[in-house]
């Protein structure tokens, strides 16, 4: 039996976003990793789900006039073996381009990934040094358990935390100024539910 931290391949040969766009629907989510079909499993967590929908209305509220807001599950093609599908994609409207039929085809602004427990090292560590290698200006990491909200900015090739903002802290961006809320806000909106 695998542990939750085991990634479930699926095909081993290499793949690219074309073939994996031709494979039929089972209702599943995957992401192709280096050109390695994964599937993301389980599903999120109620909790995850209630803090992503909180995050994802207090971002279209204050800043879709400028940023256009997306939720998983959504297609982050970052190259021709390389598709994501962050919780939370942000992505200024001069730049609407890269928003396609097939999905996101370039780089966001901003992406945002909800920590659950199956996740956690997909998360930190993976989906970290992608989105640093393709070179996206703003990574979060939210933290539910710990209540608060990791924000790691890229510096030259890499991310460098800039904050972490605990449950009263006021969340903002240097890079998108029309982001401001408490981590309190989207955490007391799944409070009820269990981790």
């Amino acid at each position: 039996m695998k542990s939750r931290d085991e990634k479930f391949i699926l095909k081993e040969a290499q793949i690219t976003y074309d073939d994996y766009v031709k494979l039929p629907d089972d209702g599943k989510r995957y992401e192709l990793v280096s050109g390695i079909l994964e599937l993301m499993t389980p599903a999120p967590t109620p909790k995850h789900q209630i803090i992503s929908t909180k995050l994802l209305t207090i971002l279209m509220n204050s800043c879709q006039q400028e940023y256009i807001i997306f939720a998983s599950p959504i297609d982050l093609i970052l190259s021709k073996t390389e598709a994501r599908q962050p919780d939370i994609v942000v992505i200024h409207r001069n730049n609407m381009e890269i928003i396609t039929k097939r999905g996101i085809e370039g780089i966001p602004n901003l992406v945002a990934e909800i920590l659950s427990p199956h996740s956690i090292k997909r998360d930190r560590f993976e989906k970290f040094k992608v989105y640093a290698r393709y070179r996206i200006p703003e990574y979060w990491i939210v933290d539910p358990a710990n209540e608060v909200l990791e924000q790691y900015v890229l510096v030259n090739n890499s991310y460098e935390l800039l904050n972490v903002f605990g449950r009263e802290d006021t969340v903002q961006s240097e890079q998108i100024k029309c982001i401001s809320f408490t981590i309190a806000e989207i955490m007391d909106a799944a409070a009820e539910l269990p981790r």
